[in-house]
């Protein structure tokens, strides 16, 4: 089963903020494919994604090989989602973009994922 969402939005800043969300599940394993920008703007989509599935899930894995950008709104939906799986099951985190990496690095959430 595959759902799909993608968000379009002028930021004030002049340029796109944009998040596509791609999910695909697997008994109650379930994987999130990113592709965009995952910010102040575009993380409630995300947060409400994974709030929808969550009961239910026993592994969760989000795929950032196309994420080009997290802010710490996005970290902050991460957090929360590894709070929520702690006695649920397993999350991870796998190909991290370049830039997402090293923000990762420097806030320390590198230490605090199953990065794959």
């Amino acid at each position: 089963m595959g759902l799909f969402t993608k968000k379009n939005i002028a930021s004030s800043s002049g340029g796109d903020s944009y998040l596509e969300i791609s999910m695909t599940k697997d008994g109650s394993e379930y994987t999130f494919l990113l592709e965009g920008r995952l910010d102040t703007i575009t993380s409630p989509d995300l947060e409400s994604r994974i709030n929808e599935v969550i009961g239910d899930a026993t592994k969760l894995t989000l795929d950032f090989a196309k994420l080009e950008y997290i802010s710490s709104a996005g970290l902050r939906v991460l957090l929360g989602a590894l709070q929520d799986m702690e006695d649920k099951g397993e999350m991870a985190i796998c190909n991290l973009t370049r830039p997402v990496h090293d923000v990762f690095e420097l806030t320390g959430f590198s230490r605090l994922f199953n990065i794959e």
